[in-house]
């Protein structure tokens, strides 16, 4: 199907034809002014890393929503900022 755009002045007709069903693909999600309140700041990039064989205990949750008190382990204040946003962002939770 062609597009025509019409007006008192012109009519166009153009060559471009639209698919009717949504398109594939991936969704960028982007927070304004950031996504990390107040974790270590003053570091360039916030990185952890873990050696899961030397994990303590044999499931360890890890913080996804950086408002955790004990970052980068989990302390379940995303409930309470689930609740506040609407968001529904959880731990990330590691098994030994």
């Amino acid at each position: 199907m062609a597009s025509t755009i019409s007006s008192a002045v012109f009519s166009y007709t153009s060559p471009v034809t639209f698919n009717r069903k949504p398109k594939r693909g991936s969704v960028s999600v982007r927070a304004e002014g950031g996504i990390n309140p107040q974790i270590r700041k003053e570091e360039a990039k916030v990185v952890d890393s873990v050696v899961v064989t030397e994990l303590e205990k044999p499931l360890t949750a890890y913080c996804r929503c950086w408002r955790s008190g004990t970052f980068p382990l989990c302390d379940g204040t995303h409930v309470k900022h689930n609740k506040a946003t609407g968001d529904n962002v959880g731990p990330l939770l590691v098994k030994k």
